[in-house]
């Protein structure tokens, strides 16, 4: 070989050596980048991260480390619209990424986008069918988009996988109070709880067990529930009002209002309680508080039960004239709602005129909505004509 050629060979050896030392320099220096930003991004540090992989990317614009990283990032801030841009980026040049199909399944979840969550969920199981917290999301999401038997598969196949997983036991607790199985709802919350006794309880899998009670209508048994959850937090609102509705249930009225008011303590303008606690006084013939309540929560806005709460207080006084004028407007407003014909119908027998209350009970019935109230009643007041 002539020297020439030598030189020529020694030369492009040179070059591949010097190409492949700049290589790995950068892999190493974007290997950093990449481990500088994660640990960034665990600091709550989201803009030196950003930085950081935006550095990475001026290397390396496909890089898959930063567009999760990116990703991630604008998750941490709510940028959920952005977030699943770049997962999407990386998936086009990544396909099957599992932190990009991840982060995007979490995004679209945060969009109220369950169905595509699903999808990518699914994209994800595909590489790792035994991943637990994947699928206890799965689950949820089909429990958001009311796929009872889906989302019960799924959150006892986690349960097979392990016995005592609480996010599975929790959500078969969501899964069936949303279904209106209260009972069954019972039994994996109540499951939770003896989980949880010798460790630090849940306060929402107390309110949920009171709830429970409060929608079977067991209210004494859901008074000790809420009970428990105000030791924990006084100021709980769902124990607050768990409490209140239970004793409201019993016919407890001034029990009931000693939570209603403690809800107004800390939210004077909540109508729905203004108008409950109306309720109340109105039960305890304390007219004049009923009144005062009602029309607070008509100062806020408009309120139907707080308008029929008001009629109804002037039919007890003998304004039966006042209170079917109002109850006539409330009708026009809101035509399916058996109350106010129910409570129209007794304004028109206390008048003397039942044939009125059997037309407007009548009325109500053409309307194709069938109510066993308004059915007995208007046998009754046929049977009496």
């Amino acid at each position: 070989m002539s020297d020439g050629a030598v030189r020529i060979t020694d030369s492009l050896e040179d070059a591949a050596l010097l190409s492949s030392t700049e290589r790995n320099n950068e892999a190493s220096e974007v290997s950093e980048l990449s481990k500088k930003g994660y640990q960034l991004l665990k600091e709550n540090k989201t803009n030196d991260a950003i930085e950081c992989f935006h550095k990475i990317l001026d290397a390396d614009e496909d890089n898959n480390y930063a567009l999760v990283g990116l990703g991630d990032a604008s998750r941490k801030r709510g940028a959920f619209k952005d977030a699943v841009e770049y997962y999407k980026t990386c998936l086009s040049h990544h396909p099957g990424n599992n932190y990009a199909l991840f982060g995007l399944a979490d995004c679209y979840k945060a969009l109220n986008q369950y169905q595509k969550a699903i999808e990518i969920w699914e994209q994800y199981l595909l590489h790792d069918d035994r991943n637990i917290t994947v699928l206890t999301r799965v689950a949820d999401a089909y429990r958001k988009v009311r796929e009872f038997k889906k989302s019960k598969a799924v959150y006892l196949r986690v349960l097979e996988m392990e016995e005592d997983n609480p996010y599975a036991i929790i959500g078969l607790g969501h899964l069936h109070y949303d279904f209106k199985e209260y009972r069954d709802a019972l039994y994996y919350w109540g499951k939770m709880l003896d989980t949880n006794k010798k460790g630090i309880i849940d306060i929402r899998v107390l309110t949920s067990i009171g709830n429970c009670h409060r929608k079977l209508k067991s209210f004494d048994q859901g008074v000790q529930y809420f009970e428990d959850a105000l030791v924990m937090d006084r100021s709980n609102f769902y124990a607050l009002f768990g409490l209140a509705d239970c004793y409201r249930g019993m016919n407890q009225q001034y029990r009931s209002l000693e939570f209603w008011n403690k809800i107004l303590e800390q939210d004077p303008r909540n109508k729905v309680i203004l108008t409950r606690a109306g309720d109340a006084y109105r039960n305890l013939n304390e007219y004049d508080k009923a009144v005062e309540y009602y029309q607070r929560a008509l100062n806020i806005e408009f309120d139907t039960y707080a308008v029929l709460g008001l009629a109804v207080v002037a039919k007890s006084q003998g304004k039966y004239n006042e209170a079917a004028e109002s109850l006539r407007r409330l009708i026009q407003q809101d035509p399916k709602n058996y109350r106010l014909y129910m409570e129209l119908a007794d304004c028109y027998v206390k008048m003397g005129e039942k044939q009125k209350a059997i037309d407007m009970l009548g009325e109500f019935q053409s309307l194709g909505v069938r109510n066993n109230s308004v059915s007995e009643y208007l046998d009754k007041l046929k049977d009496s004509k």
